[in-house]
């Protein structure tokens, strides 16, 4: 191989609710090889002045941030070989900004970079201001799917009724990775995939448009509304030699997260994918042809996504995952510090976890929706058969990580999967890559072989797109 020139890779990126994740994949005779990845907490999350405690808001300067020091770790060598560059990111959120003033090109030390102009906070998909009395106030979606706090269209109404002069400052919106590639292609119209369009509401999936009818008999400002294209085309290229990335580079559409994570992974029909990284996820696939009904059922657990080249997934999506384990590890942490001692969330994490390792089985049950779930919101957290015995750190975490598997289990049981004909489950998602116990979990519950992946599993599903 001497004197060959090295192949061409893509870049993989995944904007997540925590962190940043790229991942350079190189196509060989084996199939797709992850050559160099990189991750990066964005550590984003802020307050939210108009919504309050309900409100649930990142900084775009943070996330881009984070972006730029994941890019910038990566070999400047490979990154020269880039050849296309797949995105993919957190779902149902919403950022505003400027067509004319998005961002601003710089220098930095890998090359030329990008950091936000007039854009506003990312409204993420956790975002809570919407309460169920007013997402029945809206008129009624044409599409498959429910209207739900966090939603893009949803949180666009909300500043509609509670705060129009902030809509007047902004002439363009998408997810925040629809903008990283408005930015990086210096598209003058923000252009999303059905997957994200899909995710904010008020979209037909099945003739790919906007319920803009709808939307404008209310006052909704459809200028704001994306164009939307099919999951896998080409956005635009790059205007710049990003981070030493060639100038021109193919920049494909954004991407779902979620569907990434899968495409990462899936290969037969017959395997369900369960992801659980801040949230959650158990799907199996649907068959060719299949078309989700015309109206939603608001009482159902399951959700059908679409996928790529038409084709849909049967989602269990539960808001109760990775960030259940983690909103319990705070509170240690605060009732620790209350007591006058100071110990590292991380350090915490790590004793939890050998804790639980250390206790096979925990008779105490923890139903963790402590974020309600989409289907059923009023419903909260609860903790049940509390025993004297069973109350150490170890029995506790070890009936969360259990719970946390039961719930999404219980939204699309284990039953429908064996009619459905699956005789494998992939794990895929932070989450589960760092936490044996949660693995243990999963092997206990399902009466399946179970096959784990990686914690960059998005960011490498949305390079094999490419």
């Amino acid at each position: 191989a001497a004197g060959r020139p090295a192949p061409a890779c893509v870049l993989g990126i995944d904007l997540g609710t925590t962190s940043v994740k790229a991942a350079l994949v190189v196509g060989t005779e084996r199939g797709h090889v992850v050559a160099e990845s990189c991750s990066r907490e964005t550590q984003a999350h802020t307050s939210s002045l108009e919504a309050g405690p309900q409100g649930m808001e990142q900084n775009v300067r943070r996330i881009i941030r984070a972006l730029n020091e994941c890019l910038a770790a990566l070999p400047q060598q490979q990154l020269q070989r880039v050849s296309h560059i797949g995105i993919s990111g957190q779902m149902h959120g919403i950022v505003f900004w400027r067509r004319d003033q998005g961002c601003r090109w710089t220098e930095c030390g890998t090359g030329p970079t990008f950091e936000p102009q007039e854009v506003s906070h990312l409204i993420t998909w956790q975002d809570g201001r919407c309460s169920p009395t007013f997402l029945s106030s809206l008129p009624v979606p044409q599409s498959h799917i429910s209207l739900a706090t966090g939603f893009g269209c949803a949180t666009v109404y909300w500043y509609l009724k509670k705060s129009p002069d902030f809509l007047k400052s902004y002439d363009a919106a998408g997810t925040i990775h629809d903008y990283v590639v408005a930015m990086l292609c210096d598209l003058k119209k923000p252009l999303m995939s059905v997957q994200n369009a899909t995710s904010w509401g008020y979209f037909n999936s099945r003739n790919k448009s906007w319920n803009t009818d709808v939307l404008k008999k209310s006052g909704f400002p459809v200028h704001l509304l994306p164009e939307v294209g099919d999951p896998g085309s080409i956005a635009g290229r790059t205007i710049c030699a990003w981070h030493g990335i060639p100038k021109g580079t193919e920049v494909g559409i954004a991407l779902g997260d979620f569907q990434c994570s899968v495409y990462s992974c899936l290969t037969e029909r017959t395997d369900a994918v369960l992801n659980i990284s801040t949230s959650a996820q158990l799907t199996v696939s649907m068959p060719p042809g299949f078309q989700p009904p015309e109206t939603p059922d608001p009482s159902s657990a399951v959700t059908y996504f679409p996928y790529f080249n038409g084709d849909y997934l049967a989602v269990a999506a539960s808001l109760n995952g990775g960030n259940v384990l983690a909103t319990f590890v705070d509170m240690v942490a605060r009732w620790t510090e209350e007591l006058g001692l100071q110990i590292q969330e991380s350090a915490i994490y790590a004793k939890i976890i050998k804790a639980a390792l250390a206790q096979n089985d925990s008779k105490l049950s923890v139903h963790p929706t402590i974020f309600g779930e989409r289907h059923i919101p009023e419903q909260l957290a609860s903790v049940t058969s509390i025993a004297v015995s069973e109350l150490s750190l170890g029995h506790v975490t070890r009936a969360l990580c259990r719970g946390i598997v039961e719930n999404l289990c219980s939204m699309l049981p284990v039953q429908r999967l064996v009619e459905t004909g699956v005789s494998r489950i992939l794990g895929s998602g932070s989450a589960l890559a760092r936490n044996e116990v949660l693995r243990q979990e999963v092997e206990r519950i399902f009466p399946f072989p179970v096959v784990y992946g990686k914690d960059v599993d998005a960011a490498v599903g949305a390079a094999m797109v490419m």
